[in-house]
């Protein structure tokens, strides 16, 4: 017999969420087949047989979310010998030292043992206090999670303050349902950590007149073709950068990632060469996002690789915001809610439609005059009659 475990996926989290199994105890399948999809941070992706054989057990139902590595499919029988190790993408071998770090800490006594826990789990406890030995892991092998080190750090519902704290820690709330993070969530959550650990951020915010707009414009599709005019103008926020190399790449092309809202989470799909595209393909492209977004049918090379991001708030409400930049990009814009503003034109009062624009940059990388310049740009291509 030989165990196939879940691979590493590549999207940069440590475990996948099962959403169905397309096949059962019993089946024969061959390499290739899809044995079930799994929800990643960002995709529902399937998840292919390493090897030819008769399965002789499922690990984990639908709904369960399982560490990278941990047992998957059990095969008799096949004609591939490395299923104990197979990978959707490189090599994963039976080790966990891939997706965990280990440390010698103290045991008992004066002995020392060896305690498998993935990276955040780890700095999680060092913030809270919280002693390693003494958490049982619940994941593959007894790898400690970052859900083992919440429970441990957080008994009968009470936070725990951080060690040689002298603050009391708030009152225990009784009330109240606890939902771990799951999928884009989670995926948010790290991209925002990120941002704010490794971006010096900037906005510059400023206003687009829309009188000379005919009613049928497309509100996105004009702002999607202002950033392409803009970086083309000002091609150094249209790049990403490379603190470790102190580098940064520009490119020609410019793909945009649209932040895109769902009720798990936000999605960012990327809408190619937005430069080179008609407003009538890009309107089609927009509804494809917005319903592969819903129904998490996109496919994962189709979340990556932005040159730029939009962030269109304002469809719902809000006129200004400080929309959040997430490397190796370097550059994001959001524009808030048109509103009819009163302005002064040749000395008379005239009211206008105006759309608010917010534009965050990564000051590492851009100065403060090509941001000016490129809001400029921008706001000259969206105030043109078509």
């Amino acid at each position: 017999m030989s165990t196939f475990r879940l691979p590493d996926l590549g999207e940069g989290l440590s475990d996948a969420e099962i959403v169905r199994w397309h096949v059962q105890v019993g089946d024969t399948v061959t390499v290739d087949q899809p044995l079930l999809s799994v929800e990643t941070a960002k995709a529902v992706v399937e998840v292919p047989s390493p090897t030819t054989g008769v399965i002789t057990a499922l690990h984990g139902a639908p709904g369960e979310r399982l560490e990278t590595g941990a047992p998957l499919v059990d095969f008799a029988g096949g004609d591939n010998g490395g299923a104990d190790s197979g990978t959707v993408v490189g090599h994963m071998p039976d080790h966990s030292g891939d997706y965990a770090d280990s440390a010698l800490e103290p045991g008992a006594g004066a002995a020392l043992q060896r305690i498998q826990a993935v990276p955040a789990a780890r700095a999680l406890a060092r913030s809270l206090g919280v002693d390693l030995a003494t958490i049982q892991g619940s994941g593959h092998g007894g790898l400690i999670t970052l859900a083992d080190v919440i429970a441990a750090g957080l008994p009968a519902g009470r936070p725990a303050a951080p060690r040689g704290s002298t603050m009391r820690p708030p009152p225990q709330v009784e009330h109240g349902e606890v939902q771990p993070l799951k999928s884009l969530r989670r995926a948010m959550s790290q991209s925002m950590a990120l941002s704010r650990d490794s971006v010096m951020e900037c906005t510059v915010v400023d206003d687009a007149d829309l009188c000379a707009w005919r009613a049928s414009d497309d509100y996105t599709a004009r702002v999607l073709r202002a950033i392409a005019h803009a970086c083309v103008e000002v091609p150094g926020l249209n790049a990403w950068y490379d603190a470790d190399s102190q580098s940064r790449r520009l490119f020609e092309h410019v793909d945009v990632g649209l932040a895109v809202d769902t009720p798990e989470g936000l999605l960012v799909p990327v809408m190619r060469d937005v430069g080179r595209r008609s407003s009538a393909d890009m309107r089609a492209e927009l509804e494809r996002f917005k319903q592969g977004a819903m129904t998490r049918s996109l496919r994962s090379e189709e979340l990556r690789n932005f040159t730029f991001m939009l962030s269109n708030f304002g469809m719902m409400a809000g006129r200004y915001a400080s929309p959040v930049v997430v490397p190796p990009a370097v550059a994001i814009l959001g524009t808030g809610r048109a509103r009819q503003d009163v302005v002064a034109v040749e000395g008379r009062i005239e009211i206008h439609p105006r759309m608010p624009l917010s534009l965050t940059f990564d000051h590492r990388v851009v100065t403060g005059g090509e941001a000016v310049r490129f809001l400029g740009a921008l706001i000259r291509d969206l105030e043109l009659p078509e």
